[in-house]
């Protein structure tokens, strides 16, 4: 079953979010459950200094765990309501094509680093920071980057395009770091989601720009084994490389392509739209040859 209907009338995409599954409900299940365990357990400890990224405590007492137990803290109903419907909402599409490993890996990566940022820069810090927030910017982001002309709807009302969106919500996060804070919020845990998540998606690029700047010293990089490599032989071997997890969401993915194809051109397509369609052709074509 697919994640998400595409209508391509008036040469727009419009996002329509199926039932969830896959890491996403898991992850949607298990801050359910530690947020209904924190309120109960409220009036008799203090879970927030316990499990939720207190900086001081950090480095004074050693609770180190907290990078990792703070992104499935939340301080109100309103909060994990907000977190987990934009989990659900962008992380979807993203685990539909990257996979469950790879989508963990990246939520993973972007909340405990927004989080290690936070406490580099509070370290004196005695309120504790709750909340996904930091992976959920991480996801907006990687949204942005991937599929940049998707149409989001703020409010329900007015349509914003992926790329400005990501933009908009950067700018706000980093104006609010830099003022007085009003608010419970921590914007620098935002804005840390933002900064990882790009550097993370964006290291092959950034590691040339680096290497650059040094011509004449030999650099061996560091992400050249973080990068998959499959070819394609058989049903699951493409599924796992694309993180497509049926036929049909393959199609519906090489119907897009195929769509920008007869609206811009196959130049238009980005390398990641290229390389989808070169391994569904080869998907397909393996199939039809078993079929005969």
């Amino acid at each position: 079953m697919s994640i998400y209907n595409f209508d391509n009338k008036y040469n727009n995409s419009f996002v329509k979010p199926r039932l969830f599954k896959g890491i996403i409900r898991n992850l949607i299940i298990a801050n359910a459950i530690v947020f209904l365990l924190t309120t109960l357990l409220r009036p008799i400890m203090n879970t927030y200094a316990i499990f939720g990224l207190v900086p001081k405590l950090v480095w004074t007492n050693g609770f180190i765990w907290q990078f990792f137990t703070y992104m499935f803290m939340h301080g109100s109903f309103s909060h994990i309501l907000i977190n987990m419907f934009i989990l659900w909402m962008f992380g979807m599409e993203l685990e539909n094509y990257w996979g469950k490993k790879e989508f963990l890996k990246y939520y993973l990566i972007t909340g405990i680093g927004s989080g290690f940022l936070t406490f580099l820069f509070s370290m004196n810090s005695t309120i504790p920071v709750v909340g996904a927030s930091g992976a959920i910017y991480g996801l907006l982001l990687a949204f942005g980057l991937m599929f940049p002309e998707r149409k989001i709807y703020i409010y329900f009302l007015i349509p914003v395009r992926a790329k400005y969106f990501v933009m908009i919500m950067g700018a706000i996060t980093f104006f609010s770091s830099i003022s007085p804070n009003t608010s419970n919020i921590s914007h620098l845990t935002h804005l840390g989601g933002l900064i990882v998540g790009y550097v993370y998606l964006r290291k092959n690029m950034l590691w040339k720009k680096i290497i650059s700047y040094f011509p004449n010293i030999k650099f061996t990089n560091p992400f050249k084994n973080i990068i998959r490599k499959s070819k394609i032989n058989t049903n699951s071997d493409y599924q796992q490389t694309a993180g497509y997890n049926t036929d049909e969401t393959m199609r519906e993915q090489v119907d897009i392509i195929l769509d920008k194809i007869n609206l811009n051109g196959y130049d238009s397509l980005s390398e990641q739209d290229k390389r989808t369609l070169f391994l569904a052709s080869q998907y397909f074509a393996h199939k039809e040859k078993k079929k005969d």
